[in-house]
């Protein structure tokens, strides 16, 4: 799948491409297949990794993102990333391969150096379900289908819009940090 959108960063999933450049405060169009995953489903995700079975999870570590959310029939939208259940498994879930975590709201600066080990980049999505609807081009259920609409579904998007909000040890919510022409040097002033 190819974004249509010029002039912002284009990430298609599963990530297969180097993200090294990516900096703080760009904006980006994801295309491709992105998992849903909250409160009740990331534990579970993770506890797969921990114990080196995730063949029993429906879905590819490698190159993925996970976005934050549930899905309803009317829509999906981000949870806030700094739910315990959520930002505590950011770190493990990077080093076993995924790549971008889409969610809203500050995380913990040891959050953003855990995932920045691995190369994986945190990205924001406006909280505005109709915007995020409008990239949907498909929802299948994968897996936990007993956890109703926090279940574990597979989405496809295409120029779905983000910012990155945390990449190379550096956060977009850190005091001062907003200056795009010196984030890339990652050499912003408070």
């Amino acid at each position: 799948m190819v974004c249509d959108t010029h002039d912002i960063r284009q990430i298609t999933v599963p990530v297969v491409s180097d993200l090294s450049s990516a900096a703080v405060g760009d904006r980006v169009a994801i295309c491709g297949a992105i998992y849903a995953a909250r409160d009740a489903i990331m534990p579970r995700i993770l506890s797969a990794v921990r114990d080196n079975s995730t063949d029993d999870i429906p879905m590819s570590i490698k190159g993925s993102a996970i976005m934050h959310t549930a899905c309803s029939p009317s829509g999906f939208g981000p949870t806030s990333s700094n739910k315990e259940e959520i930002e505590s498994a950011m770190g493990e879930l990077s080093q076993a391969g995924v790549v971008l975590h889409i969610g809203k709201g500050a995380i913990k600066q040891e959050t953003v150096d855990d995932i920045s080990k691995y190369g994986a980049l945190y990205i924001v999505v406006p909280p505005v379900s109709a915007l995020l609807q409008s990239s949907l081009l498909s929802k299948k259920l994968i897996g936990f289908e007993e956890e109703g609409m926090e279940a574990l579904y597979e989405l496809t998007v295409k120029d779905m819009p983000g910012v990155i909000a945390a990449a190379r040890g550096v956060s977009i919510f850190q005091s001062g940090r907003i200056c795009p022409e010196d984030i890339h040097q990652n050499n912003c002033h408070d």
